[in-house]
C-alpha cells in the first residue's frame, strides 16, 4: 500500500468561507477566505479567523483582502498563500508528505481560471491537483445519487455565486451560475437601512439581520430586530426596530435574479429530465439556501418543490470528500490534474 502515504484533503474554496475536508475525519477547517496584507512590507500578516477579526479595525497600513471574488481568483498571490496556510493548517506540521487536494469551482468557470486554481494548489503544496464542479460535489455531498440515468437538480447558493445545474448520469446537462448570493443579500439590506433610516450599518450587522429575521416571501407574523448603526446625517450612533417583512422588500431584487436563474436553467432542460425535477424536486445547498422561506419562493416562481439538503453550508465539503475517497467512480467528473 504505497500510495497510502499521500494524505487527501477536499477544499471547497468559497467567496466567504474556506472549508476543508479530510476523509475519515469529515470537515477539519471551517475558516473566512480573508487575508490581512500589511502594505508598506507587502507581507501576509494573517489568514482566515485571525484576518477577518481585523476587518475594518485595522490601520490604513494593514488591508484585508477577499482573495476569491464571484467564486474565482481574484488575486492570485494571495490565494496561493491562503491555499498553502489551509493545507498546512489541516495536515499538521509534521505532514512530510505532499497532499492530493480537490478543489471546487463554480460551474461557469473558464478554462483560464480553472487552471488558476489547479497551479495555485500545486504552488501551496499539492501533489496532485484536482478541480471539480461546485453543483456536481454539493450534489455529491447532498447524497443525491449523480450517476443515475435521471435528472437532478441542484442549486447551491454561497456568499458570491448561485450556482444551479441540472446532473444526469456524473455529468451536468444544464447549468448557469450568477455572481448573486449571500453577499449580494447583505449588501442589499445595508443599502436598504440605509436608504430608509438614513442609517449605515456594517456587512456584519446586515449578515445578522439576515439571519436572525431574514424571509423570502412576506410573512404574517414578522420577527423584529433592534438594529444598530451610525446615523448618515449626525454621524453618530443610532437603533431603529426593523422587521421581517422589511427585509423581504429589501432583497427582492436578488432574489428575483437567484429565482430567474433556476427558471433559465429548467427552461433548457431536456423534456424527460425536466419530469425527473418534478418529481424529485429541487435539492438546495449551501450556507444562503437557509433563508427562511427561500423554498417557498422557489416553490411559487417555478412550480416545483424545493428542499434545503441536511447540512447544507457543508455540502460542497463533504461532496470532495466523497469524490477523493472513489477518485475512480468520478473520473468524468474531475477536469484537470497537472
Amino acid at each position: 500500500m504505497a500510495f497510502s502515504f499521500s494524505p487527501k484533503l477536499g477544499i471547497d474554496l468559497g467567496t466567504t468561507t474556506v472549508l476543508v475536508f479530510v476523509p475519515g475525519k469529515g470537515i477539519v477547517l471551517n475558516e473566512p477566505s480573508v487575508v490581512a496584507v500589511s502594505q508598506e512590507e507587502n507581507r501576509i500578516l494573517a489568514v482566515g479567523n485571525d484576518a477577518k477579526e481585523m476587518i475594518g479595525r485595522t490601520p490604513e497600513s494593514i488591508v484585508a483582502y477577499r482573495p476569491m471574488k464571484d467564486g474565482v481568483i481574484a488575486n492570485y498571490r494571495v490565494t496561493e498563500a491562503m491555499l498553502r496556510y489551509f493545507i498546512r493548517k489541516a495536515l499538521g506540521r509534521w505532514n512530510l508528505f505532499r497532499p492530493e487536494v480537490m478543489v471546487s469551482v463554480p460551474a461557469g468557470v473558464s478554462s483560464t481560471e480553472r487552471r488558476a486554481v489547479v497551479e495555485a494548489a500545486t504552488k501551496a503544496g499539492a501533489r496532485h491537483a484536482y478541480v471539480v464542479k461546485e453543483p456536481i460535489l454539493a450534489a455529491i455531498g447532498a447524497g443525491i445519487p449523480i450517476h443515475e440515468a435521471r435528472g437532478h437538480m441542484i442549486v447551491d447558493i454561497g456568499g458570491g455565486t448561485t450556482d444551479v445545474a441540472v446532473i444526469s448520469l456524473g455529468g451536468i446537462v444544464a447549468s448557469t451560475s450568477v455572481k448573486c448570493a449571500g453577499n449580494r443579500i447583505d449588501h442589499a439590506i445595508a443599502d436598504y437601512v440605509k436608504k430608509t433610516f438614513n442609517l449605515s450599518i456594517g456587512d456584519k450587522m446586515a449578515e445578522e439581520i439576515k439571519i436572525h429575521i431574514g424571509s423570502a416571501v412576506p410573512v404574517d407574523e414578522e420577527l423584529t430586530m433592534t438594529v444598530k448603526g451610525r446615523d448618515h446625517l449626525t454621524g453618530l450612533p443610532r437603533s431603529i426596530e426593523l422587521g421581517t417583512n422589511e427585509v423581504v422588500r429589501a432583497v427582492s431584487r436578488e432574489l428575483r435574479m437567484m429565482v430567474g436563474a433556476i427558471r433559465d436553467v429548467l427552461q433548457e432542460t431536456p423534456p424527460e429530465l425536466a419530469s425527473d425535477i418534478i418529481d424529485n424536486g429541487i435539492t438546495m445547498t449551501g450556507g444562503s439556501s437557509q433563508l427562511r422561506n427561500l423554498t417557498e419562493l422557489v416553490f411559487r416562481r417555478t412550480g416545483v418543490k424545493a428542499r434545503v439538503a441536511k447540512d447544507a453550508p457543508y455540502c460542497v465539503a463533504k461532496g470532495t470528500g466523497e469524490a477523493l475517497k472513489h477518485l475512480d467512480v468520478y473520473k468524468k467528473a474531475i477536469i484537470s490534474k497537472r
